[in-house]
């Protein structure tokens, strides 16, 4: 991404397509860091960059940048996917916390790609913040950020 950020898209694109020659056959997912790319443009080039190359996955972002998933990066994300005559999966990753959030993005693929996109072999989240809310509304706990109990 900082290649990308840089303007310097055919180092990016030669390191997606060594990656993927060096593991044929095997599911890959390139991670965008879509938060960190300002330009809607950019964004659309790396997700292209990375189809080009026959990634299984389009990733939003790590996590671990000051800038996580948004839904208009996963939309410009989502457009690219579905322009690919293969099934391609996205994963909304940095930043969705909350099931309402998680909602947004199925509501955002299933516009996008089509109910068909709404299983997990196209479809995941990073989820290591979303977890406790979604044990919160398991368990029927009431509002954002209450601490669920666990039957655990």
């Amino acid at each position: 991404w900082r290649s990308m950020l840089g303007g310097d898209s055919a180092a990016a694109a030669d390191l997606v397509h060594a990656v993927r020659a060096a593991c044929p056959g095997q599911r890959l997912k390139l991670i965008i860091e879509s938060g960190e790319l300002p330009l809607p443009e950019t964004i659309r080039q790396a997700s292209r960059i990375g189809l080009d190359a026959g990634v299984n996955f389009l990733k939003t972002s790590t996590g671990k940048t000051a800038h996580g998933a948004s839904l208009e990066a996963a939309r410009l994300m989502l457009e690219c996917i579905a322009m690919q005559p293969r099934a391609v999966g996205f994963k909304a990753s940095g930043g969705i916390r909350t099931v309402a959030d998680a909602a947004a993005y199925i509501e955002l693929v299933r516009t996008v790609l089509g109910n068909g996109a709404l299983s997990s072999q196209r479809l995941r989240f990073g989820a290591s913040s979303l977890l406790g809310d979604i044990e919160r509304v398991l368990s029927g706990i009431s509002g954002p950020g209450a601490a669920p109990t666990s039957a655990y």
